[in-house]
């Protein structure tokens, strides 16, 4: 099994989306695993974190088509969607298309708008389709929602449900950049207080929608051992036995850890999982889908803090 060129085209992502990007190595190595485990994307930070910037360039870079969201407190699910329109020419109806049928989809502020327009993202994110009026429509293999978020102890803002937050591969938090990184942002950035134009950025496309296929196909052969299989089951029912947790992750979880635990080894320029491939891939995936037991909460314990010990005390395969 040949894996050099999945890695040397994930390389070459990483190279032209940070003509644009400075840092967040952390977030674009997950987005590209997602894509290529046809998962998606949930981004958390406070604004200014060039969570936009990066969604853009990401999609710049895989020549996949880009479209953006801002969700708002009064957004519809048919802004979502879109809607069928009488067409008084034809008499007939005529669907109008929502910024849905893209393939990367940008979800921005996801959690300002409430449950019933997030709930329209449901049944796109688990099928990739949509139905409207009865009818369903695909929205294609590559279909991707790389979503923002503001912390939710932030005003204004709608917790997502869990049903919503179990459609999201990884939950990712961006941090602020190191001083030498906000250094180098200000350099190239500062001449401008506006988001800057990717085009103007010179970004080329590195990989086509054949060549994604492609790569899934050849990453989908990859064969995990035994004792890797052991220790992804093993984390994920850890986190069902901790006192700390009311509810711990479902067997779903164990599924994506195992399939973007595949991808990360192939974008490293190998053909067989790691423990450390399953560690980096173990806490995004799964601080979303744990549930702090009421007794945690009062002490003020974290999510990311119980995975983290559920990691240090599962024993790794060697």
């Amino acid at each position: 099994m040949d894996i050099a060129p999945i890695q040397t085209v994930c390389d070459q992502i990483r190279e032209q989306v940070r003509k644009t990007v400075v840092g967040q190595d952390a977030a674009l190595d997950l987005m590209i695993a997602a894509l290529l485990s046809e998962g998606h994307v949930l981004l958390e930070g406070v604004p200014g974190t060039a969570k936009t910037l990066l969604a853009q360039s990401f999609s710049a870079a895989v020549s996949l088509g880009f479209g953006r969201i801002q969700f708002t407190p009064d957004l519809m699910p048919g802004d979502v969607l879109g809607t069928n329109i009488f067409n008084f020419q034809t008499s007939g109806f005529v669907l109008t298309k929502g910024p849905i049928f893209t393939q990367i989809l940008l979800a921005d502020e996801i959690n300002r708008t409430p449950p019933k327009t997030q709930a329209a993202l449901l049944q796109a994110m688990h099928e990739r389709a949509v139905t409207i009026d009865g009818e369903t429509h695909a929205l294609g293999d590559n279909f991707m929602v790389i979503a923002t978020q503001n912390p939710i102890e932030q005003q204004g803002t709608y917790p997502l449900p869990e049903a919503q937050l179990d459609r999201f591969l990884f939950k990712h938090i961006l941090d602020y950049p190191a001083r030498d990184e906000e250094r180098a942002i200000v350099t190239r950035h500062g001449h401008r207080s506006v988001m800057p134009e990717v085009a103007s950025f010179g970004l080329e496309p590195v990989a086509d929608p054949t060549a994604l296929a492609g790569m899934r196909a050849t990453i989908a052969g990859l064969r995990l051992s035994d004792d890797i299989i052991d220790y992804i089951v093993d984390i994920v029912r850890a986190t069902r036995e901790h006192e700390s947790l009311e509810f711990g992750a479902s067997p779903r979880s164990a599924n994506m850890i195992a399939t973007a635990s595949r991808a990360y080894a192939a974008m490293n320029g190998r053909d067989y999982v790691i423990p450390d491939d399953v560690k980096f891939i173990a806490l995004p995936a799964l601080r979303h889908r744990i549930v702090l037991a009421p007794g945690a909460e009062i002490e003020g314990l974290q999510a990311d803090v119980l995975t983290r010990q559920i990691l240090d005390q599962v024993p790794a395969p060697r």
